[in-house]
């Protein structure tokens, strides 16, 4: 599994498509309840700091199945906010999103400095499961925020210290061809 930067039109377009399906917007929110990224606004949101992004692939070759992203990266407080989508639905529940998940928190972690990831999962969505599986933790909920279909629904709200992710890897049997974490 290989995390790629959103570096060119080719891989930008294809996560712009992932995240233009409903299964996968309904549950996202890019601020002022803006759901759906363009092409164009991913473009932009890889040229700022205050994004990270990067796609994620199989183990068998370079086909990019999924996206994780930060949004709101604060260097100086040292906090993000995470997301993610799983573009291609054939690689679901096969364990790629825990991976690549895990994989995004230490890169996210050691190249941007940051002390502490936040998320939030809108109640009754899957993606729970997997936001328990990286070891984030419940700090709260803000009620009857985010709409689906006209429903109201809770937005569930963890957070995940340096220090956790780094203690939970170093538990975490390594998978195929990953690299054993040091200190």
């Amino acid at each position: 599994m290989k995390l790629l930067p959103l570096d060119t039109p080719a891989l930008i377009a294809l996560v712009a498509s992932w995240l233009a399906q409903k299964d996968n917007y309904q549950w996202l929110d890019f601020g002022d309840g803006r759901q759906i990224v363009t092409p164009a606004l991913l473009r932009i949101m890889v040229q700022r700091d205050t994004h990270f992004l990067r796609a994620y692939t199989t183990d068998e070759d370079d086909t990019p199945i999924g996206v994780a992203g930060l949004n709101s990266v604060d260097r100086r407080s040292g906090t993000a906010t995470l997301w993610g989508a799983t573009g291609e639905k054939s690689f679901r529940s096969r364990g790629y999103a825990t991976f690549a998940g895990s994989q995004f928190l230490t890169l996210a972690f050691a190249e941007l400095g940051l002390h502490a990831v936040n998320t939030w999962v809108v109640d009754g969505n899957p993606s729970l499961r997997l936001v328990q599986r990286l070891g984030f933790r419940y700090i709260g909920r803000l009620r009857e925020c985010h709409l689906i279909d006209g429903r109201r629904r809770d937005r569930l709200f963890f957070d995940l210290l340096a220090s956790e992710h780094r203690e939970l890897a170093r538990e975490r049997p390594q998978r195929r061809g990953e690299p054993a974490l040091e200190g």
